[in-house]
């Protein structure tokens, strides 16, 4: 029997792998970033400072939003809709508050002198939590058009493999967000 005759089926769904792929890449460049931040600051020219409170509520906030995705999902699966809706909505709004005190916590750092284009500590940090913020951003934007769908289109079973792939980006840009604030903490301060 030939390969062209016998039937293949993928182990992991083509979407599911680009999702996987962009991940990694999402990763090397945070390693990347963290890197430089690593062996710029071992060049000297380094300002010690704290980061500002709020960064610990957006930490929280973006923490309980991973728990309100994990309860979307558990919900679809449930074919509880209704809760599904409430959970996917508490989700977005979640990560619109997680960028709303990102950008608070900017403003913060701006009152105590640290400056993106000022000391090299403080320009990395804003341009690591910017990059995080921007995949943030992305995953609000998928929360949003699946929140969309949830109160225009009913109940489908078939759509669990969107939402899962959502939730598992969403799940990543938490972690990933929780790595770095424990980096910054022992990093810069």
């Amino acid at each position: 029997m030939s390969l062209a005759n016998q039937n293949i089926t993928p182990k992991i769904h083509p979407q599911k792998f680009a999702l996987w792929l962009g991940i990694v890449s999402i990763i090397m460049l945070f390693a990347a970033l963290t890197s430089a931040f690593i062996v710029r600051r071992s060049a000297g020219n380094w300002e010690q400072f704290r980061l500002p409170s709020i960064f610990w509520f957006s930490t929280l906030t973006i923490m309980i939003s991973s728990a309100t995705m994990h309860w979307a999902v558990t919900s679809f699966k449930k074919y509880k809709y209704n809760t599904y809706r409430i959970a996917i909505t508490t989700t977005f709004v979640l990560g619109c508050l997680f960028i709303f005190l990102q950008y608070r916590g900017w403003l913060a750092l701006q009152n105590i002198g640290i400056y993106i284009n000022g000391n090299p500590s403080g320009s990395f940090l804003y341009v690591i939590s910017m990059a995080h913020a921007t995949h943030v951003l992305g995953g609000i934007v998928v929360l949003l058009f699946a929140m969309i769908l949830s109160f225009t289109r009913s109940y489908n079973p078939n759509r669990i493999k969107n939402i899962s792939m959502a939730a598992t980006y969403w799940h990543f840009v938490d972690v990933l967000w929780v790595y770095l604030f424990i980096f910054f903490q022992l990093n810069l301060s």
